[in-house]
C-alpha cells in the first residue's frame, strides 16, 4: 500500500464514507473541505490500489504554538483495519512534525469513542486532565460547546 500526501481530489473520496466509517455516527460535518485546501502538506492517505483510500490523516502545525501540532481526524476504511495502517500514518506525521521541530502532537477524541481512546493511550498518548471523570476517564466537559465533551490527549515526540 502506497502512503502519499492528501490531496484536494481526496475529499470527494474520503467525505461521503466518514459517517459509514464510523458506524453511522455524523462526523462529515468535521471534516470539510477547507482541510484538503490548506493541511495537505501535513496530511496523508495510503491507497491500496490508485485512488481507493483505505486510511487517511488529517493533521497541521499549530500557528499559534510553534512547538506543537494536532492531529485533526484520521480514519482507516472498516474493512482495513487491525493492519498497521492508522500507526504507519501517525509515524509519518511524528517524523513531519520532527522535521519541522515540533515537540508535542495532540488530538481530541469523543468519550463514546472507547476505541480510539485506548487506540491513543497505546500510542504513547496520556490524557490531560478534565473537569470531570466519566467511565473512569478524565473529560472536558462542553469542550466544543455544550454537549460536546471531549477527551484530550498530548504526546511529547521524545517518547516516541
Amino acid at each position: 500500500m502506497n502512503l502519499r500526501k492528501l490531496t484536494e481530489a481526496d475529499f470527494h473520496s474520503i467525505h461521503p464514507r466518514l459517517d459509514e466509517w464510523w458506524g453511522g455516527r455524523l462526523m462529515s460535518a468535521m471534516l470539510p473541505r477547507l482541510f484538503f485546501v490548506h493541511f495537505s502538506h501535513t496530511s496523508f492517505v495510503i491507497e491500496k490500489n490508485k485512488g481507493e483510500i483505505a486510511a487517511f490523516l488529517v493533521g497541521f502545525f499549530s500557528p499559534s504554538v510553534p512547538e506543537e501540532a494536532y492531529i485533526h481526524f484520521v480514519g482507516v476504511h472498516p474493512e482495513y483495519r487491525k493492519q498497521g495502517l492508522g500507526r504507519r500514518l501517525y509515524r509519518r506525521f511524528f517524523e513531519k512534525a520532527r522535521q519541522h521541530e515540533r515537540r508535542t502532537i495532540r488530538c481530541v477524541t469523543s468519550p463514546v469513542n472507547r476505541t480510539s481512546i485506548v487506540y491513543h493511550r497505546q500510542m504513547g498518548f496520556q490524557i490531560v486532565e478534565g473537569d470531570c471523570q466519566q467511565d473512569g476517564i478524565s473529560i472536558h466537559t462542553d469542550y466544543d460547546g455544550p454537549g460536546n465533551d471531549r477527551v484530550l490527549f498530548i504526546k511529547g515526540l521524545e517518547q516516541d
